[in-house]
């Protein structure tokens, strides 16, 4: 199981693999941003998307989709979140795409409050098929320190 002492600052890992299609970018929109761009081809093609895209908190949520099934491959002490900082929509994502996740450990520190815990930041970026960024975010992960009697 990896806990805080394991995690290594520059890590990185490449992992996932997302098709987006149409249908589940229609019902991701109907239920949570129903803006015409995101649930008519025709409204789409009047705007700068050119066609159908996904919302951009479509894309959130198939990124946390891929980062949680990557957790499933090593079993982790994690903590949950306390959010995320610097989200930025690159580009936009379309039915037809085939998203996959990269990321990097920028930061790494232990709690001074909770000694039990440490904190990590990760870059993460999403890409498409063609290898270009659509998403890219700072994640801060909470996760068990394996002895937090040790001096922090």
């Amino acid at each position: 199981m990896i806990h805080f002492e394991d995690i290594e600052i520059g890590a990185k890992q490449s992992f996932g693999s997302y098709a987006v299609t149409r249908e589940e970018v229609i019902e991701f929109a109907t239920k949570y941003d129903p803006q015409p761009f995101h649930l008519s081809d025709e409204a789409a093609a009047a705007t700068h998307f050119g066609r159908l895209s996904a919302s951009g908190w479509h894309t959130c949520a198939m990124t946390m989709r891929m980062l949680v099934e990557n957790m499933t491959t090593v079993e982790q002490a994690g903590l949950g979140s306390p959010g995320m900082d610097e989200l930025k929509w690159k580009r936009p994502v379309f039915p037809g795409d085939t998203l996959r996740c990269e990321t990097e450990v920028i930061d790494k520190r232990r709690s001074q409050s909770r000694p039990e815990m440490g904190l990590f930041k990760s870059r993460i970026q999403v890409f498409n098929q063609d290898d270009a960024v659509v998403l890219e975010l700072i994640s801060n992960g909470l996760i068990r320190v394996r002895e937090p009697g040790a001096p922090i």
